[in-house]
């Protein structure tokens, strides 16, 4: 990632915009953040916030005339925020702690007329820029047309602390100075540049043109800038006039500089934020009014109304997913973690973990207004940290390797219909389904030969999803290489697929391949005839997120649903809102404390039974305790409770796909198997316990009967600890090391106490030299 497309990534993302409070503030004073602080009590800290942006807040704050809350959010749920009355609530108090120190002098000097606020805010600014500042007003005192105002609204000994700061500044201050052409003339003669403040009498000829146009505030003549103009309803604006005085400031400076004078200007003055701020969900608040409107808000009933504030934010991809929500932060900030990282040479990569967590679930772009997408950012992250060999080889290695082991000979099959040498369709069932419910792939074969003609062909193997997401560009193009050779030795035939991922990557990267979804066939072909399973409740469906954009397939399950009599109650995120159960993206494998949180999430949506028509959502929600079906469940129901059965976990997965084939050859194509390895026989005894410990840990039974082989064989490895009998055995079937404790059981098997993994090797200990290769054709022949 380049610096020109961190800025786009960062442009993309709409948090750090202002609120619509700030955006249409002329001095787009912080109204959020003070806000903030006010609904916590805490008065100087809210003070702060408007010393930061309002010229003399002691003044403006008593009387700005709040243009804002024409924009505020919570206008649409009970009233807008008392912005106004806040602002006074504040600086009456809490005194401003600003210590301003002027920078070195710049030799320059600008004379200001008039005492309004405008003149007031011109010098404030530039003389905290080292100009040498003149304020010249035909009053005895500052403050202009401040002066007349209601002494209850802003007391004149307010006025004189808040100007007294100027002398602090150096500013020189000119009383009793009439404004005629003849002294103007002399002021302009002896000044760089000149500032009318049209607010308070700074006007020195009624007759001159001194008409200024935001955000230049320039006149016709050069070096003259003027201010403070009425409204167009002819009303003084507080608000506006310190706006213009900042805005003329912003022009002197660079005029005096030599610089653009608009240049980078567009957000000078109220303009359209991109924030998007939802109100779902938000209940309706009306404005809490003050007992007594003449003296103000108490400090009760200002906290009160401050609390009303929505803080407005977008943060929509956070609040609706775990991943996001558990860096603490949002995706611009991300964009730039993730930049940042990549653009380390040497050390610690700290975003590694958060860009291998994304599940590549859409849902952060499904619910973003500018359609900002982390599966994008992560993708391309995963991509360049591989090519630049930094990609930590335990973030995906388990998965590759699993769908290495689903695309190896023992599982892996390409074959027409038996008794058939060409076939109008072929049946790719999912390398998930075969491992987690075998007879159900050995069910839909069947129907679908009985309902397309019996010419349709079985494609056992992985689609290559683990690899590229993974950002293994490299493997995932060899599977698909291998996936379009097969296809077309068995004579390019439609394909069939029943998990939505798969569907998702023939979609987009075999288009050549006419793809459809088991449930479309199925509601075209008509449900099987036998006997379904009808639940007595109705079930909340737990759409996949990759079948988020595919609205065919999403239709096709609920009309399914709806002709075996089966109840729905829809969850709230369904459909295009669906979430992720935890698997895409690898992220169980990468981070499984998130996808642990993510699918407990899911699972707390309802409290139904779970209706699933992906395989790995049904067996991570069953996983996390949730009661769930997968829709084959109900079709062909295994037993009579389906959503009491457990997640089979990594082990039974792998044999449940090598039986698989083993028992599709000998009933279908009657072949024989080669037999077992001697290690795959040998007997382990395995506590629940230690169970759990191997599934969190990603370990085997084939890993743990490889170094119990090993250790029989070789001898190598292996340590007998002779206070208790067992065994410590350690062998590197590949490019992890396995550790395994141990007993020998009487009836020849172990019985295992502990196993654990490591990426050290020991030397002297057993190894294979076996590789595994993602791309082994397997079994294909015609």
């Amino acid at each position: 990632m380049d610096q020109q497309r961190l800025r786009e990534w960062e442009h993309q993302c709409i948090q750090e915009e202002a609120p619509w409070c700030q955006a249409e503030c002329p001095l787009h004073v912080d109204v959020r953040g003070f806000i903030r602080f006010a609904g916590r009590n805490q008065w100087a800290d809210a003070r702060k916030i408007l010393d930061k942006t309002q010229p003399l807040a002691g003044i403006l704050g008593r009387i700005c005339d709040h243009p804002c809350e024409d924009r505020c959010k919570r206008r649409e749920a009970g009233g807008a925020i008392s912005i106004g009355a806040l602002e006074r609530a504040v600086v009456t108090r809490a005194a401003s702690r600003l210590k301003v120190k002027p920078l070195p002098g710049r030799g320059k000097r600008v004379m200001v007329t008039g005492g309004g606020l405008s003149s007031l805010t011109v010098a404030w600014d530039l003389a905290r820029k080292g100009y040498d500042v003149r304020i010249a007003t035909s009053r005895d005192r500052l403050g202009g047309n401040l002066l007349d105002m209601d002494p209850a609204l802003l007391p004149a000994e307010v006025i004189a602390e808040e100007t007294d700061v100027l002398k602090g500044l150096h500013v020189g201050v000119l009383l009793k100075t009439p404004l005629d052409p003849e002294t103007f003339a002399g002021l302009r003669q002896d000044s760089d540049a000149v500032y009318i403040g049209m607010d308070g009498g700074g006007v020195p000829d009624p007759g001159l043109e001194f008409a200024a146009v935001p955000p230049s505030m320039a006149t016709p003549q050069e070096g003259v800038y003027a201010g403070g103009f009425p409204r167009e309803d002819g009303r003084s604006s507080p608000i506006w006039n310190a706006a213009e005085g900042r805005f003329a400031a912003t022009s002197i400076d660079r005029f005096l500089q030599n610089v653009s004078p608009t240049a980078g200007r567009e957000k000078e003055g109220p303009y359209e934020t991109r924030l998007y701020t939802s109100i779902y969900g938000i209940a309706p608040s009306s404005q809490v009014a003050p007992a007594d409107p003449e003296a103000g808000y108490t400090d009760d009933e200002a906290v009160a109304e401050a609390r009303r504030c929505l803080q407005c934010e977008c943060l929509e991809c956070v609040k609706i997913c775990p991943y996001l929500e558990h860096f603490r932060s949002y995706p611009r900030q991300y964009a730039r973690q993730i930049y940042n990282n990549a653009a380390i040479v040497k050390g610690e990569r700290k975003a590694n973990i958060l860009v291998n967590t994304c599940s590549y679930c859409r849902l952060c772009e499904t619910v973003c207004p500018e359609d900002f997408s982390m599966a994008d950012l992560c993708r391309g992250a995963r991509s360049e940290m591989i090519s630049a060999d930094r990609m930590p080889p335990s973030a995906h290695e388990f998965a590759l390797d699993d769908m290495a082991f689903s695309n190896s000979p023992a599982c892996s099959l390409a074959r027409h219909a038996p008794g058939r040498t060409a076939g109008t369709h072929l049946f790719f069932p999912g390398c998930q389904l075969g491992a987690s419910s075998p007879s159900h792939v050995e069910r839909v074969y069947d129907y679908l030969r009985g309902r397309l003609g019996g010419d349709v062909g079985l494609m056992l193997r992985c689609c290559g999803a683990p690899a590229d997401w993974a950002g293994r560009q490299d493997l995932f193009e060899s599977n698909l290489g291998t996936i379009r050779t097969l296809w077309e030795g068995l004579g390019r035939p439609a394909a069939v697929l029943a998990c939505t991922s798969c569907l998702d990557v023939f979609r987009r990267h075999l288009p050549d391949i006419a793809a459809v979804s088991l449930w479309e066939v199925m509601v075209d072909r008509g449900l099987p005839d036998d006997a379904f399973l009808k639940p007595t409740d109705p079930v909340a469906v737990a759409d996949p997120c990759t079948a988020r954009r595919d609205g065919h397939v999403q239709a096709a399950v609920r009309e399914l649903l709806g002709r075996m009599g089966v109840a729905v109650d829809e969850l709230h995120l369904a459909g295009s809102l669906t979430e992720c159960c935890g698997y895409g993206g690898l992220m169980s494998n990468a981070n499984p404390a998130v996808a642990r949180e993510v699918i407990r999430r899911r699972a707390g949506q309802s409290p139904r039974d779970y209706l699933a028509y992906c395989v790995m959502c049904r067996d991570h929600l069953a996983a996390a305790g949730k009661r769930a079906v997968h829709l084959l469940d109900l079709i062909w129901p295994p037993d009579p409770d389906p959503a009491s059965r457990r997640d089979p976990g990594y082990t039974l997965r792998h044999e449940n796909r090598t039986r698989l084939k083993e028992r599709l050859l000998k009933t279908l194509w009657e072949e024989a198997t080669d037999p077992q390895p001697d290690f795959e026989t040998i007997p382990l005894a395995v506590s629940p316990e230690l169970r759990e410990r191997l599934e969190g840990r990603r370990i085997l039974d084939e890993d743990l009967r490889r170094v119990i082989h090993a250790a029989n064989t070789s001898r190598a490895g292996r340590f007998r600890d002779p206070a208790t009998g067992r065994f410590l055995a350690c062998h590197r079937p590949r490019k992890v090391t396995f550790w395994v404790e141990y007993t020998p059981s009487e009836d020849g098997g172990y019985t295992l106490h502990n196993a654990y993994c490591h990426r050290m090797e020991i030397e002297g200990a057993a190894s294979d030299a076996r590789e595994t290769d993602a791309a082994e054709k397997g079994d294909a022949r015609p």
